[in-house]
């Protein structure tokens, strides 16, 4: 069973709602819930006051998009998908991804709305390739809705800023925040390997090999699978600024292309990484195949030692006549001598090419 996220606290300025806030989700779902608004305090709502402020801004017919509602889902719980298709209105390309369960970085428009697929790490994470997950994300001037199926930490992150006063301008300028989170949790995550990778390098300088290998592996695999699950990510925002909604307002847009450029400059330092993780593995392969030589070398010393003296007592062991030295008194110290002799050439013919190179 995934790990719950923490619980919140209770909300300050909504007297009313109940205890169906836990961070597990409501029963429809709804892990958090907030009415934000810029310059003043961010409101948590629950399921049942987000359908009343949605059913009564569509009956209004409002234009005004300085308040906004962002909701967040956990998609693992059976009633979360209905209850978006009954009260948030989101378009079909929303719910297609959500069914297509796809995990490919993304960020595209549906008329005025814009759809996200991102990638991010798990709330525990722990430096494993399998700790990353997807959370799909629907951005309107008036609503902005998040769904996972596992904790996410930048999305956590994120939750507690507005829980402690936090407002965000316009949807788009808290999209622009969840990347900036985002960002940081990966540099974070960057700092992380970087530490392991120089305890590694360290280690490897002093000459202890062991198991280092199998750890850089799991490191090269956890940056690969990052920069292959959010390197589109920054591209598809260029794309989308390129020609953004109508609704966005220029502040918005510049805030957008900051953040991106800044997860830019982490994928890039991810990037950095890499190399280098690929360099100490050639390292301590080169390493291992110079000790593995030597050994070869030593084994191939001893049995060339060893010809010698395993010819003649298999000459001299066969049991028929005419065998030399068998009756002469100082026939062993003869033979003794021959091997001897013939040691000492072999053993100078394959120390030789040592010397030599």
């Amino acid at each position: 069973m995934p790990p719950v996220e923490r619980p919140s606290h209770p909300p300050a300025t909504l007297a009313s709602v109940s205890a169906s806030l836990n961070y597990g989700g409501d029963a429809s779902g709804l892990i958090c819930g907030y009415l934000l608004q810029d310059g003043t305090a961010p409101q948590e709502v629950d399921s049942a006051q987000a359908a009343q402020w949605l059913r009564e801004r569509n009956r209004s017919e409002a234009t005004e998009t300085t308040t906004f509602l962002w909701l967040h889902f956990n998609l693992s719980h059976a009633q979360a998908v209905r209850w978006m298709e009954r009260h948030a209105d989101l378009p079909e390309a929303f719910f297609d991804a959500l069914k297509d369960r796809s995990v490919s970085t993304r960020i595209e428009r549906d008329d005025d709305t814009l759809i996200a697929v991102l990638n991010d790490a798990h709330f525990d994470f722990s430096f494993e390739p399998s700790d990353i997950a997807t959370l799909w994300t629907s951005v309107a001037p008036h609503l902005m809705v998040t769904g996972r199926t596992r904790p996410l930490r930048s999305v956590d992150a994120l939750r507690t800023a507005v829980r402690h006063g936090h407002a965000p301008r316009s949807s788009v300028a808290l999209l622009a925040e969840l990347m900036r989170t985002q960002a940081s949790g990966l540099v974070d995550i960057v700092r992380g390997v970087t530490q392991r990778i120089d305890d590694v390098e360290d280690e490897l300088l002093a000459g202890r090999l062991d198991h280092k290998r199998a750890r850089l592996g799991v490191l090269r695999r956890l940056l690969v699978r990052l920069q292959r699950l959010l390197a589109p990510e920054p591209a598809a925002l260029f794309r989308l600024l390129q020609h953004p909604p109508v609704w966005m307002g220029a502040e918005d847009a510049q805030e957008l292309r900051d953040s991106t450029e800044e997860f830019s400059v982490v994928l890039r330092d991810m990037q950095g990484l890499q190399e280098r993780i690929k360099l100490l593995q050639e390292e301590i392969a080169a390493n291992v195949q110079e000790s593995n030589s030597r050994s070869l070398f030593v084994l191939t010393v001893v049995t060339v030692l060893a010809l010698p003296i395993n010819i003649l007592a298999g000459l001299f062991g066969m049991n028929v006549g005419g065998v030399p030295l068998a009756d002469d008194g100082s026939g062993f110290w003869i033979i003794v001598a021959v091997v001897a002799a013939f040691t000492a050439v072999a053993g100078w013919l394959a120390l030789r090419g040592t010397r030599d190179r």
